[in-house]
């Protein structure tokens, strides 16, 4: 039997699996918590690298370089969209042609340039502009830094981006790899691999905005980028010594590649009737992948007409698709409406990296004599994370179990559905504190204390907990398995898009209320109404995804057999064959 395992046939994972030396691998030597262990060192020092960087960098564009705070928050979204964007890239790179160690190294290195190039940058008093004081700060008569000054700041920033999105799209990939997911002992292992990834995620991000960005501020920004430089280059030199101890998997071949030729193929063949049974399609019985009812119009790229039929144009992929290319192409195809969806949620998320910090200037921020940084307070965002996932793990996923039936507790959309509601919840709590930061400090000449941005911040790390880890579960399980990078890009591309979208919205909102609404001095703008529009546009997207995930089907699990198929050619022939061995009309 061709017994598949969440779509997918047992027994085909190993036939590429070697060591460094492209010999089969040797499981007593190679894998296991060791290697991956070594891996998640690298996603350890990219977390550190990207949220040391992000969350602080608006406060260095405003306080430092006298920009604007809507163009600062466009520099600072437009930046990690493009780390997200990149992660895509990388996957694709990783899949086709590189494979996920070398990538991972390429970008690793990239990543470490890039710090060292902002240390730099950050340190040399001949890139900043003069120091401005507060009262020419109040009438916009600071002088911005020049393009020359930007020069390598930019060179830096998006080395850091290309870097940190090529490690966090093969991390995970390159590390699941190093267990056997056809052996139990081994699977179970995997399972905790995923929680034990994102244990790394969380511990990067707050030892990021509780130590790197409190160096940043008191220390120097050079002291701060250069620990994270120093960081990523210990996690590099572990990284490349571990090489012995891993796991590969060779390259596949592009996968875009297959997804062009099966769309080519059904325009094609567009005017060709389907077969009655699918077991006449290309490649049927040697499928990888069931065979599956929906988006039918595909299966045209299958079909065997009179030049295919010929010897040899069966195997040829430039005359005709396989029923297990066609399936992968379903797969990705299904994923696009729920990740149109899901950049809503970036794109409120990343209000925590600009606006929000902004709004933390403006507010008490003394603990006894103790003064904390704007970019230290996601650091609440964090804590509930860590919080979050813990009580999920004790209490939410075994009542779910209960409560649903489902081995699960909480499927992955479900996950991400509660991650909007959150998300959306945050934006109307925002508005609120803002709308009343703003009354205190205008009317009443008082300054209020930056802990009450603690609720939303805490409202967004509940919505990142159930939605990061239910867009990952979500874009890995649902994928094709050749094309785990890939995937695994395309769930980062939410988080670009995201952040590219709120840039688009702050350059719309910043016209249409003619600059009324987001302004440098936050006490003369009116961002809680920038809040509340992201609370309306939040329901409707929460609409959206609700329609579109109560219409997924969930990847085929079950099994394929060869006594089943054979059946069905039997039968379907005794349709076509009649009794006397005549063909029928």
């Amino acid at each position: 039997a061709l017994n598949a395992t969440h779509g997918e046939k047992k027994g085909t994972e190993d036939i590429t699996v070697v060591d460094y030396r492209g010999y089969p691998a040797d499981k007593s030597k190679t894998g296991g918590w060791l290697a991956a262990g070594l891996i998640l060192g690298t996603e350890l020092a990219e977390r550190i690298m990207v949220v040391g960087l992000s969350m602080n960098l608006v406060t260095y564009l405003v306080g430092v370089l006298n920009f604007p705070s809507a163009y600062s928050a466009t520099i600072v979204t437009n930046l990690m969209g493009t780390l997200n964007l990149a992660s895509l890239l990388c996957g694709f790179l990783a899949d086709a042609k590189l494979g996920r160690y070398l990538t991972i190294a390429i970008v690793t290195t990239i990543s470490a340039v890039g710090l060292c190039l902002l240390t730099i940058a950050t340190t040399i008093p001949s890139m900043r502009p003069p120091p401005c004081s507060g009262v020419r700060r109040q009438h916009h008569e600071c002088i911005q830094a020049s393009g020359k000054q930007l020069i390598l700041l930019f060179i830096a920033l998006y080395a850091i981006a290309v870097g940190g999105g090529g490690v966090k799209a093969n991390v995970s990939g390159f590390g699941s790899d190093q267990f056997d997911k056809t052996d139990p002992k081994e699977e179970k292992k995997m399972i905790f691999f995923f929680n034990r990834f994102y244990f790394f995620v969380s511990s990067g991000s707050l030892f990021s905005v509780v130590v790197l960005v409190y160096v940043q501020d008191n220390m120097g920004r050079g002291w701060g980028y250069g620990i994270s430089a120093g960081i990523m280059l210990v996690a590099l030199a572990v990284f490349l010594c571990g090489k012995p101890l891993y796991r590969f998997k060779r390259p596949e071949g592009s996968p875009l590649t297959v997804i062009w030729r099966v769309l080519f193929f059904t325009w094609k063949k567009r005017y060709l009737p389907l077969p009655s049974q699918p077991c006449f399609l290309n490649g049927y019985l040697e499928a990888k992948v069931p065979h599956t009812e929906r988006l039918r119009f595909l299966d045209k790229a299958a079909i065997l007409d009179e030049n295919c039929s010929k010897d040899g144009n069966k195997e040829n992929p430039r005359m005709v698709s396989t029923v297990t290319q066609v399936e992968e192409v379903k797969m990705v195809i299904k994923l696009i409406p729920i990740w149109c969806t899901c950049i809503f949620f970036w794109t409120v998320f990343s209000q925590m990296n600009t606006f929000t910090i902004e709004q933390a200037t403006f507010m008490k921020r003394k603990v006894g004599s103790l003064v904390v940084s704007p970019g230290s307070l996601p650091a609440f965002i964090t804590i509930t994370i860590l919080f979050v996932t813990s009580l999920n793990e004790k209490l939410t996923v075994p009542l779910a179990r209960k409560l649903t039936h489902n081995v699960h507790g909480l499927t992955s959309l479900q996950r991400i559905g509660i991650g909007l509601v959150f998300s959306t919840a945050a934006m109307v709590v925002s508005a609120i504190v803002e709308k009343e930061r703003r009354e205190n400090a205008v009317k009443n000449h008082t300054i209020i204390s930056a802990f009450w941005l603690v609720p939303q911040f805490s409202l967004v790390g509940c919505g990142e907990a159930f939605a990061y880890v239910g867009l990952l579960e979500f874009f890995i399980r649902e994928a094709p398995e050749r094309m785990k990078s890939m995937s695994t890009g395309l769930f980062l591309t939410t988080l670009s898009m995201g952040y590219f979208f709120s840039s688009l919205l702050v350059s719309i909102v910043d016209k249409a209320s003619k600059k009324r609404w987001l302004k440098t001095n936050l006490n003369k703008g009116r961002l809680n109404y920038f809040y509340w529009l992201l609370a309306v546009l939040g329901v409707l997207n929460f609409i959206l995804f609700l329609v579109f995930a109560m219409k997924h089907q969930y990847k085929v699990q079950h099994n394929i057999r060869h006594d089943s198929v054979e059946k069905d050619l039997v039968s379907t022939n005794d349709e076509i064959i009649g009794v006397n061995g005549k063909e029928e009309a």
